[in-house]
């Protein structure tokens, strides 16, 4: 995972690729792509100051700057797309990266906290924003602990928690969902109703941004079509439950019950052997 670090006169680079053991605190930026974006080989090559969305990355470093945090991530930035290996990556990684990150800064491009006149606030703007009909952002709402809402403008609106219910009722999605509950809670049917109004740049990309709403990894093949990707999420899906109740053939939740159970119908169990399973 590569990282931009904001230095104190408020320069950003490139960090050189972490391994998973070396991530530093970090904050992550969501947001939804626009023009003239800054893309990895203008972080690498010096030119990304000179596009007009470098305006984002530096409130990105600066506000990260504020809470404490050097270090932050921008997908844009921080993901060579050139190489498909690493692309593959990212893509299954997305939501642990999200989850992991220290904040998550949500940057509304068509949201304005400046004067409107007919007086009605940033709120419906708020309510019909871009970011709510993205795929990929869907797990980017859901993944992070923190998730704090900002104006074009850089001024924050809230976070994930004072927008509760606003998000509830733009999204539809369970408030328990924003609140850390596991998503192995809600059933298959009811997570797939998530993404059904969203809509991605590549047909793919609608299936794709689910793999961390499902915890799965799987290979990225784009040109296979929607179709093809949800067959294969759905069999991967089908797949990771079948083994599951292999390991679970009574109720997981009660694993003491179980071991209780088993100890008496079978006369005993090898110490080390059940502490190894549990």
């Amino acid at each position: 995972m590569r990282l931009l670090e904001r230095d104190d006169t408020g320069g950003v680079r490139l960090t050189e690729d972490l391994p998973s053991n070396k991530i530093p605190p970090y904050a992550i930026l969501s947001h939804t792509w626009g023009p003239e974006e800054v893309l990895f080989r203008d972080m690498t090559d010096g030119t990304g100051k000179n596009k007009a969305s470098y305006a984002k990355i530096r409130f990105c470093g600066d506000q990260a700057w504020r809470d404490g945090l050097k270090f932050f991530w921008v997908d844009t930035c921080c993901i060579d797309k050139s190489d498909s290996a690493e692309l593959q990556h990212a893509l299954n990684s997305m939501f642990h990266w999200y989850r992991s990150a220290v904040k998550c800064y949500v940057y509304l491009a068509d949201v304005s906290t400046h004067q409107h006149g007919d007086g009605s606030g940033w709120q419906p703007a708020f309510r019909e924003s871009r970011w709510f009909s993205r795929g990929w952002t869907l797990q980017e709402l859901i993944a992070p602990t923190i998730v704090e809402f900002i104006s074009k403008e850089g001024e924050r609106l809230g976070d994930k928690e004072s927008l509760e219910q606003e998000i509830h009722d733009i999204t539809g999605i369970p408030r328990k969902a924003f609140q850390g509950v596991p998503l192995s809670d809600f059933s298959v049917a009811e997570r797939m109703r998530w993404i059904e109004k969203r809509d991605t740049k590549y047909e793919e990309d609608k299936v794709y941004s689910l793999f961390g709403i499902f915890d799965v990894h799987m290979p990225v093949l784009y040109g296979e079509g929607r179709q093809k990707a949800l067959k294969r999420l759905q069999d991967k899906v089908h797949e990771d439950y079948l083994y599951l109740a292999k390991l679970w053939p009574t109720d997981p939740r009660d694993p003491h019950v179980e071991k209780e159970r088993i100890e008496l119908a079978k006369g005993g169990l090898l110490a080390d052997a059940y502490r190894w399973v549990f």
